[in-house]
C-alpha cells in the first residue's frame, strides 16, 4: 500500500509499546500486519521489523503461518521477569540516588500523586501506566543505559504478566492490582532521606508484594459436601 504518513519505524514501535503498557492490547490480541499498516498508514514492511523487535523482546509471538500476537507470559516466565527486575531495580536505585536532583525527586512525587488520583478514580490502565512509569522514571534518572533499556523491556512484559494474572483482571475493582502508590510513596520517602541501604531493600520487597498478588492458577472452589450432594429422600432399592 502507498504509504499516507510520517510514521517512522521508531515511532510505531514506541506507539506500539505505550500500547501494551496502557493495557489497551491484551495477551493473546492478533497483530494482523494488514490492519497494522492501515492503522499507521504505512506498509506491510514497515510493520514487519517492528514486530520482529517486540518479538525478540517477547513481548509479541510470532507463529508460522498464524502471525503475530501479543504474547502471554507463561508462569515461569512471569516469575523470571520479577527475579530479574529484583536483581537489577535495587541498583538503579542506588545510582539514581547518587545523582538525583530536586526536581526529579518532585517528578517522581508527581508521578505517585498522579497514580493516586486515577486509582481514586477507577481508571486501572492509567493507575498500572503511572505505576510503570514511576520505574521508568528512576531507570531513566539513574543514567544506566544498559539497566535502563532492560527494564523498559521488563516493564512492558511486567504489563502482559498483570494482565494476564493479575487480581484485578479477575475480579473488577477501584484499586487495581499492580504497584501500589504506598510502597512508592514508601520508597521515595528513603530516596530523600539518603537511606540508600533502605531504599534497595524497599524496591525488593515492592517488588516481591506485586509479584505475590499474582494468581496463576483460578481460585480453588470450596470442598464439595459429599452429604448434602449425595443425600437422598428415598431408601436405596433392596438387594435380590
Amino acid at each position: 500500500m502507498a504509504e499516507t504518513s510520517a510514521w517512522t519505524e521508531e515511532g510505531i514501535y514506541q506507539r506500539m509499546v505505550q500500547t501494551i503498557r496502557d493495557h489497551q492490547l491484551q495477551p493473546g490480541t492478533k497483530l494482523g500486519e494488514d490492519r497494522l499498516a492501515s492503522a499507521f498508514g504505512v506498509s506491510r514492511t514497515r510493520i514487519r521489523p517492528v514486530l520482529a523487535r517486540l518479538a525478540g523482546e517477547q513481548v509479541v509471538t510470532l507463529t508460522p503461518n498464524r502471525g503475530a500476537t501479543v504474547a502471554r507470559p507463561s508462569e515461569q516466565e512471569s516469575r523470571e521477569v520479577f527475579q530479574v527486575r529484583r536483581l537489577i531495580e535495587p541498583t538503579l536505585v542506588s545510582a539514581f540516588m547518587e545523582r538525583a536532583t530536586a526536581a526529579q525527586l518532585q517528578a517522581l512525587e508527581h508521578c505517585i500523586a498522579m497514580e493516586a488520583e486515577a486509582r481514586a478514580q477507577g481508571d486501572s490502565h492509567q493507575a498500572i501506566r503511572l505505576a510503570g512509569e514511576f520505574h521508568l522514571q528512576i531507570a531513566r534518572a539513574a543514567q544506566h543505559q544498559t539497566l535502563g533499556r532492560i527494564l523498559g523491556e521488563l516493564v512492558s512484559r511486567t504489563s502482559l504478566i498483570l494482565m494476564s494474572y493479575g487480581q484485578h483482571s479477575r475480579t473488577p475493582s477501584p484499586q487495581p492490582g499492580g504497584c501500589g502508590c504506598k510502597d512508592h510513596q514508601a520508597l521515595l520517602d528513603a530516596m530523600r532521606l539518603g537511606d540508600r541501604l533502605l531504599a534497595m531493600r524497599l524496591m525488593q520487597e515492592h517488588l516481591s508484594e506485586v509479584e505475590a498478588e499474582l494468581r496463576f492458577a483460578p481460585p480453588r472452589g470450596t470442598a464439595p459436601d459429599f452429604l448434602a450432594l449425595f443425600q437422598t429422600s428415598y431408601a436405596p432399592a433392596a438387594a435380590d
